[in-house]
């Protein structure tokens, strides 16, 4: 089976949104494998902070792309899926084949947008402060509070579903599983398969570029 044509829940969102934390949570619910981007980025290419500062942010997305690529070409069963929190919001120039790749994504009936609040201002507070909690990061408040105010608009700009992840992860969680099992229910595999492919990824045997 072809991966476009498997179920697989894109879990897109800022940095601190949740995607990780709901996203294994989703996962143990559905009873599928759970991959997120950065960790795979990480096990291939190093430190994201190493890689921008050596190769430029539009470097890092690039090789992020290349890693989504590899990645996501290689699932054969169904996916919970995390993103890279600026995954959605790289500059439309990062690579050939971004914008289609963008649209793919947002177009697809399983990917869910995770946001703490869907106002900008509790959006912003929630989302720094979590930042702010992780060690591993090298932000500041200034930085992570710019970031998330010039991303916030973008992503309530996409057209996917999508779910508040202010209560506790399992809460979201089940709600994003209810969503996952009621749009699977209604597309049957004809209409999945119709879902237009992510021209990041290589076609698989048998087809034709």
């Amino acid at each position: 089976m072809q991966a476009g044509t498997l179920p697989v829940v894109q879990l897109i969102g800022p940095g601190g949104a949740g995607k990780t934390t709901v996203g294994r949570a989703l996962a143990g619910l559905l009873g599928w494998p759970f991959v997120d981007l950065d960790a795979e980025f990480m096990s291939r290419e190093g430190d994201v902070a190493e890689c921008m500062a050596t190769h430029g942010y539009l470097g890092y997305a690039r090789r992020n792309l290349a890693v989504h690529r590899e990645v996501r070409g290689a699932f054969t069963v169904p996916t919970v899926y995390a993103l890279s929190s600026g995954f959605m919001t790289y500059p439309i120039d990062a690579d050939s084949g971004y914008a289609q790749a963008r649209e793919c994504i947002e177009r697809s009936a399983l990917t869910v947008l995770l946001l703490p609040h869907f106002d900008l201002e509790p959006c912003v507070e929630t989302i720094v402060q979590r930042q702010l909690a992780r060690p591993y990061l090298r932000g500041d408040r200034a930085s992570e509070e710019s970031r998330i105010r010039q991303r916030f608009p973008l992503f309530m700009a996409l057209q996917c579903e999508r779910f508040r992840s202010d209560a506790v992860p399992l809460q979201a969680a089940s709600q994003i599983e209810r969503f996952v099992k009621q749009r699977i229910g209604s597309l049957p595999e004809p209409a999945m398969a119709s879902v237009p492919p992510d021209p990041l990824l290589p076609p698989a045997p048998g087809t034709s570029a």
